[in-house]
């Protein structure tokens, strides 16, 4: 077995330091450790508290930098976090190998082979591990002590640049005391990270970094299930009020009579069956942060008594003579388009642009299409510990015909197709890995009206005449594909054969939109004509 020379140690050092972003860094350091042991897989997971995060992998399935590992459900990471020094697992070990059914050269479970850790520690903490595996038995019994410390050493110090660039790790032991039971319910509803790497994410993080130091107002835009609540809680978090209540308030779900009480509370008497003094969000929410989620249902009447505590910081419950003033940050959220709302007078438009000092626009699923995969394996991890499971994955089959469905739905509809599938996986399979398959999720059939709103809001879904539905008897996913093949047609044709203008007007991601057409047969070719034929 080689080891790590001189030079490579210079070059890996100075490569890391050129390194501009954290990806870039970790995929140069998975690169120098390959091409210096031979291994079919090597994976760079961070600690964080009880679990272990794939930060960068090479040999791994898509999905599986959505997952995250709880030690204590696998041996091997148990046994890897637990020592000072790397660890080589014997050949034939019984202990269960977590990377069973999501290794790109074996999709089973995987037979007898070489298994390697690195615990990854830094001032006397353990901080990350490093893990290598090679389909060739007793292939890492050789390496020399010096190279695996001098490997420890490095991906030891890239993953503490990293925790120290982007606090990837809450240093703090413990977490402050939320103010009121509502903050905790909000802090911990349906957990709190934002997953994905597509470009349209990172820049969705950026604005959340940008916003959340200030006091501003925040509108955060975008369809139901793309995760509008998760923005609001990651933007309090990150805010200067994050030791502060955040309460939410369902503007959608008060009864009209209500919504001046439920805000800004009511003084005993103030009403038939006001038996008590009570205090509204806004008062619950002081020193702190108010989400005001589906703010586009609130009736205009109660919208003018918002404008007011935006503007000077002050309410007036319900009956009482004076005003209250407050310190609450407002963030607010809607699936309609404001701004159409404000032109058909159904929304204030000084209340809209109190709001919007700071919009935020959450794309949907199938604009980033390629942070499926990474979501995919995140719901699996998630759920196999629901469910009890030893083992949950996905066949690549499945990834790719998740990546190919639109998701009108988006993350929530995803999280659902993928808890239905294992709940199915689970019934049909005896083996300790449960594998989700394409035909577990063969319900997923585009919907002809939902793919023409895609491409303009404003044209009326089609009609059975349209569709020539009579001409013929199809069945529906054949009728689908057609349909499906005429748009992608239309949007080439309209835009000369550029595929990359063409997903601007379908609303895809360009690489989810060649594997549909390819899938479906749809090609462009071009060809080269001499000066004499353009004639």
């Amino acid at each position: 077995m080689s080891q790590l020379s001189d030079a490579g140690l210079l070059g890996l050092a100075i490569d890391l330091t050129r390194s501009l972003t954290n990806s870039d860094r970790f995929d140069r350091l998975l690169d120098t450790i390959r091409s210096t042991i031979r291994c079919d897989a090597v994976v760079l997971l961070a600690r964080q508290n009880t679990e272990l995060r794939p930060l960068a992998q090479h040999g791994l399935t898509p999905d599986s930098l959505g997952r995250r590992f709880h030690i204590e459900d696998h041996p091997r990471f148990a046994e890897i976090c637990a020592s000072k020094y790397p660890i080589r697992f014997p050949t034939g070990s019984p202990l269960p190998d977590p990377y069973d059914g999501i290794m790109l050269t074996h999709a089973g479970e995987l037979p007898i082979h070489a298994c390697m850790g690195l615990p990854l520690h830094s001032d006397n903490q353990l901080i990350g591990v490093l893990t290598l595996d090679s389909m060739s038995p007793n292939i890492f019994d050789n390496i020399p002590q010096r190279t695996l410390e001098i490997i420890s050493l490095m991906s030891a110090a890239a993953l503490k640049t990293a925790i120290m660039l982007e606090q990837l790790e809450d240093l703090s032991q413990h977490r402050q005391q939320v103010v009121v039971e509502l903050t905790l319910e909000a802090l911990n509803k349906d957990g709190g990270e934002l997953i994905g790497q597509s470009a349209a994410m990172q820049k969705l993080k950026q604005d959340i970094t940008i916003v959340a130091p200030s006091d501003f107002s925040v509108l955060i835009e975008g369809e139901t299930g793309v995760g509008k609540e998760l923005v609001a809680r990651t933007i309090h978090r990150q805010s200067s009020r994050a030791h502060g209540p955040l309460v939410y308030v369902n503007c959608a779900a008060i009864p009209e009579n209500l919504i001046e009480s439920e805000l800004f509370g009511h003084i005993k008497g103030a009403f038939t069956g006001a038996d008590n003094t009570r205090a509204g969000k806004f008062s619950l929410a002081d020193k702190g942060t108010i989400f005001l989620d589906e703010i586009g249902e609130l009736p205009l009447a109660a919208q003018s008594k918002l404008l007011r505590a935006l503007q000077s910081q002050e309410i007036q419950p319900v009956g009482q003579d004076t005003v209250t003033t407050i310190d609450t940050r407002v963030l607010a959220a809607t699936n309609r388009v404001l701004k159409t709302e404000v032109a058909a007078g159904r929304f204030r438009a000084d209340l809209y642009h109190r709001l919007s000092v700071y919009p935020i626009h959450i794309p949907p699923l199938r604009q980033r299409s390629n942070d499926i995969p990474i979501l995919a394996g995140h719901f699996c991890e998630t759920l196999r510990r629901k469910m009890g499971l030893q083992h949950l994955t996905l066949e690549i089959a499945a990834l790719d015909r998740l990546s190919r469905y639109s998701w009108p739905g988006n993350i929530r509809e995803l999280e659902h197709a993928i808890s239905r599938a294992a709940l199915t996986a689970k019934s049909n399979s005896s083996s300790r890995i449960t594998k989700i398959t394409e035909q577990h999720l063969a319900y997923l059939v585009e919907d002809t009206a939902t793919l023409a709103a895609q491409i303009s809001p404003s044209t009326e879904a089609p009609t059975p005449a349209d569709l020539n539905l009579t001409k013929a008897p199809l069945k529906l996913r054949q009728a689908t594909e057609q349909f499906q093949g005429d748009l992608i047609l239309a949007a080439l044709a309209e835009h000369q054969g550029n595929w990359t203008e063409s997903a601007k007007m379908l609303g895809l991601d360009r690489a989810n939109l060649s594997r549909l057409a390819k899938r479906l047969g749809i090609t462009v070719e071009k060809t080269i004509k001499s000066a004499g034929e353009h004639g």
